[in-house]
C-alpha cells in the first residue's frame, strides 16, 4: 500500500494542472477530494489508515484510488469552450457557437463533465455507450434550438449539483425535444446546489429509465413545463432534498412502470425522505402520480410514502385532477417512521368536453389499497364537489389521516369496501360507499 500510495501522491503531483480530483473508492461508492484543497494524506506506521482532509479509512476497505481529469465545458454568451484532458480517452467535441456535442466512445472509463457559465443561446448533447458522470457548476443555460441538456446514454447517469451553486435550464419553445432536460437512461442526482428548469415544449425533466435523488441534494425547483414536470420510467426513489413544482400544463411528477424493464424495482414510488411540494392548477391532471404498464396487469404499482414531508395544493383551475394518485397500492408511513402529507382540494368537477364524462378532483387516490401505517396525513377538500379520499380498500395499521370535506356537495372518504377500524391507525372523516 505504501508504493501504490507514493505513486498515487507522485502522479498528482504531475498531473495538478489538468487533474482536478481524487476519488476514494469504498464498497462501490466513491468520496470525492480535490487535489488543490488536500495538502498531504497522512499514513500511519502500522500501514492500516489513509487520512483524506478530515476521513479516516482503513486500508483494507479502499478499493481504489483514482485520479479524476474531468472535460470542462464554459459558456460565454453565444459562445463555448471545451478543455479536453489527454487522459478523457474516446472523447471528442463538436462547437458551433453555444451548441455543444460531446461523443464519447470509450467502454471502460467513467469520464467526469463539468458545466458552467451562461448562455442565452447555448446547448449541451452528449452521446455515449457507458455510465458518467456531470456536474454542473454555475449553469445557466437557455436553448434556442431544442433541448438545453440532453443526455443520449441508456447506462447510469449521475447529476452533481455543486455545493453552494444555483443552476437553471430552459428549452426553446415549439420543438421535438421532450423535455429540457432529457435523459435517455438512469438518472441520479445528487449534491447540495440547486437546479432551476423551465420546460417549454414538453416536459422539464425527463429520465427514460429511473429516476433517483440521493439523500444530499438541496433543492430542484420546476418553473413550468408545457407537459409534466417530472416524467420518468421504472420508478422513482427520494432519499433527501427538496423538490418544488409548479407551473405545469399537466402532471407535477409522473412515473410510469414498464414491462420490458430488467430492473429490480419497477412500478415503485418510494418516498424515504426529503421535502415534496407540488401546486398544481392544470385540469384533469395529477400531482404525484404513479402508473400501471397497460401491457402487463400483474405489475401492480407500490406507492411507498415512507418518510419525509408532501405538500399538495390543488388550485380552483386543477378541476378534476387528483393530489397524490396510483394506479395500484398506496402506502403511509411505517411503524417506525412519521412521513408528513397535506393535501389541498380547492378544485372541482371536471367534464370531459368529449364524452361528458365528469370526475372529481381528488386528494389521495388508490386502485387497490389505500395503507395509513405512521406519520400524519391531512386532506381537505374544499371546492364544491371535491373530495378526500377514493380508494378500493382502506386500512389503517399506525399514524392518522384526517379528512374534512367542507366544500358544497363535497365528499371524505369514498371506499368500496367497509373500512375496518381498531388496527392500530386512527381516520377520521365522513365515508362513503
Amino acid at each position: 500500500m505504501r508504493k501504490i500510495l507514493c505513486t498515487l501522491v507522485l502522479a498528482a503531483t504531475a498531473l495538478t494542472a489538468q487533474a482536478q480530483w481524487l476519488r476514494v473508492w469504498k464498497a462501490g461508492e466513491s468520496t470525492r477530494y480535490a487535489i488543490s484543497e488536500m495538502g498531504n494524506v497522512p499514513y500511519d506506521e502500522a500501514g492500516t489508515t489513509l487520512t483524506f482532509g478530515t476521513d479516516n479509512y482503513s486500508t483494507v476497505e479502499i478499493d481504489s484510488i483514482t485520479i479524476i481529469n474531468p472535460v470542462i465545458i464554459k459558456w460565454e454568451g453565444d459562445e463555448a469552450t471545451v478543455d479536453i484532458p489527454e487522459t478523457a480517452e474516446g472523447v471528442t467535441v463538436n462547437i458551433s457557437g453555444g451548441n455543444v456535442v460531446i461523443n464519447n466512445t470509450c467502454n471502460d472509463i467513467e469520464h467526469e463533465f463539468i458545466l458552467q457559465g451562461a448562455s442565452d443561446n447555448g446547448s449541451f448533447t452528449y452521446n455515449g455507450t457507458y455510465k458518467t458522470k456531470f456536474h454542473l457548476n454555475g449553469l445557466d443555460l437557455t436553448s434556442t434550438t431544442g433541448a438545453a441538456i440532453d443526455i443520449r446514454c441508456g447506462k447510469r447517469i449521475d447529476l452533481i449539483l455543486e455545493e453552494g451553486t444555483e443552476n437553471s435550464l430552459a428549452d426553446c419553445a415549439g420543438g421535438s425535444q421532450k423535455a429540457a432536460f432529457n435523459c435517455q437512461g438512469h438518472l441520479e442526482i445528487a449534491g447540495a446546489g440547486s437546479l432551476t428548469i423551465a420546460g417549454n415544449t414538453n416536459h422539464a425533466l425527463r429520465a427514460k429509465e429511473y429516476l433517483l435523488l440521493k439523500k444530499n441534494l438541496g433543492t430542484i425547483n420546476v418553473t413550468k413545463a408545457a407537459a409534466d414536470g417530472i416524467h420518468c420510467g421504472e420508478f422513482f426513489q427520494m432519499n433527501g432534498g427538496t423538490l418544488n413544482l409548479s407551473g405545469t400544463a399537466s402532471d407535477g411528477l409522473q412515473v410510469e412502470a414498464d414491462a420490458a424493464s430488467d430492473e429490480i424495482l419497477n412500478g415503485q414510488f418510494i418516498l424515504n425522505g426529503g421535502s415534496i411540494d407540488v401546486t398544481l392548477s392544470a385540469a384533469d391532471s395529477k400531482a404525484v402520480r404513479l402508473d400501471a404498464d397497460p401491457l402487463d396487469a400483474t405489475l401492480i404499482p407500490e406507492m411507498y410514502l415512507n418518510d419525509g414531508t408532501v405538500t399538495v395544493n390543488l388550485t380552483a383551475t386543477a378541476l378534476g385532477s387528483k393530489a397524490i394518485a396510483s394506479d395500484g397500492n398506496l402506502t403511509i408511513g411505517t411503524a417506525s417512521t412519521s412521513p408528513s402529507v397535506d393535501i389541498t382540494v380547492a378544485a372541482g368537477v371536471y367534464v370531459d368536453p368529449e364524452t361528458e364524462e365528469k370526475n372529481r378532483a381528488t386528494g389521495l387516490k388508490a386502485d387497490q389499497t389505500l395503507t395509513i401505517a405512521g406519520g400524519t396525513t391531512t386532506v381537505a377538500a374544499t371546492a364544491t364537489k371535491a373530495r378526500g379520499v377514493r380508494a378500493a380498500t382502506l386500512t389503517a395499521t399506525g399514524g392518522t389521516l384526517t379528512v374534512t370535506n367542507t366544500g358544497s356537495k363535497s365528499e371524505g372518504i369514498k371506499l368500496d369496501n367497509t373500512f375496518v377500524a381498531g388496527q392500530g391507525g386512527t381516520v377520521s372523516g365522513n365515508f362513503k360507499y
